[in-house]
């Protein structure tokens, strides 16, 4: 299902989300989560930059975007890089997935959806899509810092903490800022939380 939306955003270019790199947090997290193989997910994968690098590290990978423009740069990216890394156009939300991962990873998707309700939808079909002790990593834009008009959506912790800890057990919730470059003024929030054993179903 294509999200009109995003899809004329990657068509224009206008992307301003885009690094053309793996994102610095999940680089710098990646060696503290002692994961080292095993099946890795990346909602809202834009043109491929983390998935690409997670399946460098030895993970087995797959992005998924709902903008087809956004997954035909990632291919070709893949395609530079002699990456196996795998690519689909789906909806996280609404589509089925017939695989379950180790690891799951969103650069500032989750922060994306307005209303209760739909995070914690995200919530409940990322624990779903996760094996056991699975993982999720997540950068968040954060409601602390001065008021601004443009950057990444803003979250709250207790936000947060509503719509994941249903499903999983919050690790870490560690302010930082989004990026070290375009978004560097941006207040951010990485969290890395694990399947809980008696998550609900969704």
């Amino acid at each position: 299902m294509t999200h009109p939306n995003w899809e004329q955003r990657y068509v224009e270019n206008n992307i301003p989300w885009e690094t053309n790199k793996p994102d610095i947090h999940l680089q710098r997290l990646f060696g503290d989560l002692d994961i080292s193989s095993g099946k890795a997910i990346e909602i809202g994968c834009g043109t491929g930059n983390n998935v690409i690098w997670l399946q460098q590290q030895g993970l087995e990978t797959l992005g998924l975007d709902m903008s087809p423009t956004a997954i035909s740069m990632a291919r070709e990216k893949a395609k530079q890089q002699s990456s196996q890394a795998q690519f689909e156009v789906k909806n996280f939300l609404t589509e089925d997935i017939e695989d379950r991962f180790d690891f799951a990873y969103d650069r500032g998707c989750f922060h994306t959806f307005s209303d209760t309700e739909t995070r914690s939808q995200f919530a409940s079909r990322l624990a779903a899509l996760l094996e056991p002790k699975g993982i999720w990593h997540s950068l968040i834009g954060s409601t602390d810092g001065p008021p601004r008009d443009f950057g990444p959506p803003r979250r709250s912790a207790a936000e947060i903490c509503a719509a994941v800890e249903p499903y999983f057990e919050i690790q870490r919730l560690t302010a930082v800022t989004f990026d070290e470059g375009d978004h560097k003024q941006a207040k951010a929030w990485i969290l890395v939380a694990q399947k809980r054993e008696d998550t609900p179903s969704p």
